[in-house]
């Protein structure tokens, strides 16, 4: 445990933004999840649900998340399929 106050501060922070940024993290796997579930049942809201994990991966990558190549490969991916799925429909 650090004795210098500064530190002790520090390590304060660092929990708190730990804890935001593993809520945020298990939120966006969450979206991913429902989309690529949403675009396997070739449901009629893939679309929007689609529509709204490009948007969620977009700003968790703007906000230092994840790495921005890692949001475009999953948005690839994702897009990817509901092109698939939709053309099988």
């Amino acid at each position: 445990m650090p004795n210098i106050k500064s530190a002790i501060k520090r390590v304060k922070v660092t929990k708190k933004k730990t804890a935001r940024n593993a809520m945020k993290k298990s939120a966006l796997r969450t979206t991913l999840r429902k989309c690529k579930e949403a675009i396997a049942n070739n449901s009629d809201s893939s679309k929007a649900v689609l529509a709204d994990t490009i948007k969620a991966l977009d700003k968790a990558a703007a906000k230092g998340l994840i790495h921005k190549n890692t949001a475009a490969r999953k948005k690839s991916r994702l897009t990817k399929a509901f092109n698939a799925a939709s053309a099988n429909k």
